[in-house]
């Protein structure tokens, strides 16, 4: 009989895929933000004011995505 129930392991594997996945779409948002303002033809003063609004975010979002990737790879290796 094979057993249905998930383990700990399974469970964050999904965890962390889901939260790698958010992490990037976040780094895609920044992108499409910096290609807007990029876009617009922006003075150097907004195009800097955009970029910083845009660098804390998308460092966020590259440490969710390498996070989930831990979570990931230590639920293959433990699971």
């Amino acid at each position: 009989m094979e057993n249905t129930s998930s383990s700990v392991f399974d469970i964050l594997i999904w965890v962390g895929a889901i939260v790698s996945l958010v992490g990037f779409f976040g780094l895609v948002w920044c992108i499409f933000r910096v290609m807007r303002a990029k876009r617009a033809n922006l003075s150097e003063e907004d195009m800097r004011a955009v970029l910083q609004n845009v660098l804390p975010l998308n460092l966020g979002a590259l440490f969710l995505s390498v996070i989930g990737l831990m979570m990931v790879v230590i639920g293959i290796f433990l699971g």
